[in-house]
């Protein structure tokens, strides 16, 4: 009896200790909400914006495809656009379609540096409502390819400039813009710009590029708008798997053909995923967000410690965002074989890609896949490929000043790290600063993220001037 009583009295005190923890697990103080202003001609930003997606900046891989011309066009618009940043500004042009201007400031500490890049990815255009390059108004929306992707901050960035200089403002420290026009297909652009700061020995305290944005239902439990701001972000790593054989007739097949073989090793590769890491990005993702969920949530948030293996098995099953935050992961995208249906191929590949969780690198996410399939008639070779970017500071000024000016532009949202899942310029910055954040100034619908790269990308005004209010409160605290 006294064992069971022993017992009971455990389970008691376990269970208490979940509930104290979860009731405890209460949201913490977001940034003040200030009384300041960030006035500025909202027609004007908007026909700036116009102008620039008028601009056709198409980037591909094979760069012969690209109009040089329509590059050159956006850049000779700039001084037009936004004719008070030049002329205070200092203006370079780096190679590979670099721009970096310098706005310098009263003193001489550590500068802030403000990205975007300028060019977009091809369109279809018979599959758009509207003219994806005539950048046509309608209902209070602005239709037209990198209106979101990512002209919008690149014209909020020098908008919100060019206001604030004809106001006579001056930053504390400098100011730096620094804009890439190859991107989308990692051109060297914003490397050169981080070579550049690395040969004059200058260190960011601050630097901002795209990433999160300020979404709805992006986290179980949370009815509330959540800002969603990158502190890292994922590798990547194009991996194809070939086998060879000496092909011949499909009368006569051996036990295994290469499709076969490779099937066998993609079946393995998708019901053996990588191990469950939760990195700081996504530690601090749950301890800001999980606050704000429903009871259940916080009481799995709240106590990690014993319901990790529960969260481990409901995003395996479930994959998605939320998976994808904790692993690596692997999407089978490409796949050759013969080239007749009566043929059995001599060789046969497939391609995936990965997007490496922080804990792995490019070596020990193959050394895995190998191990996995365990099959020698499976080669893998490497693709384009880049490790986890470093991961960035949030108890610091840097990261509370991107609070500040998210708070103070939308208000009523919950402002957190989290970990970005796609690439993006802003991982060249991590070998020269640990102050490195990832958000794109805007709030977007599930439906407006998903025209991203799609068809009928397009932006609501009320948003593209967001944009601009969030930068001109961002340069004030420079």
């Amino acid at each position: 009896m006294e064992i069971l009583f022993g017992f009971l009295g455990l389970v008691v005190i376990f269970i208490a200790v979940i509930l104290i923890r979860t009731l405890t697990f209460k949201p913490q103080p977001q940034p003040k909400i200030l009384d300041d202003s960030a006035n500025f001609k909202r027609d004007e930003s908007i026909k700036a914006l116009q102008e620039l997606i008028k601009c056709k900046t198409v980037s591909y891989y094979d760069s012969s495809l690209e109009d040089d011309n329509e590059f050159k066009k956006l850049i000779s618009l700039l001084p037009s656009l936004y004719p008070n940043v030049f002329k205070v500004c200092e203006f370079n042009q780096l190679p590979d379609r670099a721009l970096l201007f310098k706005w310098a400031g009263k003193d001489k500490g550590k500068p802030t540096v403000l990205m975007a890049h300028y060019d977009v990815v091809p369109v279809e255009e018979q599959s758009w409502e509207k003219p994806p390059f005539d950048a046509i108004i309608e209902d209070g929306v602005l239709w037209g390819r990198g209106s979101l992707d990512t002209k919008v901050t690149f014209n909020g960035v020098l908008f919100a400039a060019n206001t604030l200089i004809n106001e006579g403002y001056v930053p504390e420290n400098d100011i730096y813009f620094a804009f890439s026009g190859g991107e989308e297909v990692n051109g060297n652009g914003a490397v050169n710009i981080v070579n550049y700061f690395k040969e004059n020995g200058i260190e960011p305290a601050l630097v901002v590029d795209e990433g999160g944005a300020v979404v709805e239902n992006v986290f179980p439990g949370v009815k509330a708008p959540c800002a969603m701001v990158g502190i890292a972000e994922k590798g990547m790593l194009n991996l194809t798997f070939s086998v060879k054989s000496n092909g011949g007739h499909a009368s006569s097949p051996a036990p295994h053909t290469p499709i076969g073989i490779l099937s066998r090793a993609c079946c393995k590769v998708e019901n053996n995923p990588f191990k469950m890491h939760i990195t700081k990005p996504a530690a601090e993702m749950f301890d800001t967000l999980g606050r704000h969920s429903n009871f259940v949530f916080r009481m799995i948030f709240a106590n990690m410690w014993l319901f990790k293996g529960v969260l481990n098995m409901i995003c395996k099953k479930s994959g998605g965002e939320l998976n994808a935050l904790l692993r690596t992961t692997v999407a089978f995208t490409q796949s050759e074989g013969s080239n007749a249906p009566n043929v059995i191929p001599p060789s046969a590949t497939m391609t995936a890609n990965l997007r490496l969780n922080p804990k792995d690198t490019v070596d020990s996410a193959v050394e895995y896949i190998r191990k996995t399939i365990g099959d020698d008639n499976v080669e893998l070779i490497l693709g384009s490929n880049t490790n986890p970017s470093r991961i960035s500071q949030t108890n610091c000024e840097a990261y509370n000043k991107v609070a500040s000016a998210v708070a103070n532009t939308w208000k009523g949202c919950i402002v957190s790290p989290y970990l970005m899942v796609q690439c993006s310029d802003s991982r060249h910055w991590g070998v020269i600063s640990d102050k490195v954040y990832r958000f794109s100034a805007m709030d977007l619908t599930s439906e407006e993220r998903k025209t991203i790269h799609g068809h009928n990308e397009r932006i609501r005004l009320e948003t593209a001037n967001s944009a601009v209010e969030f930068y001109i409160r961002l340069m004030k605290q420079c």
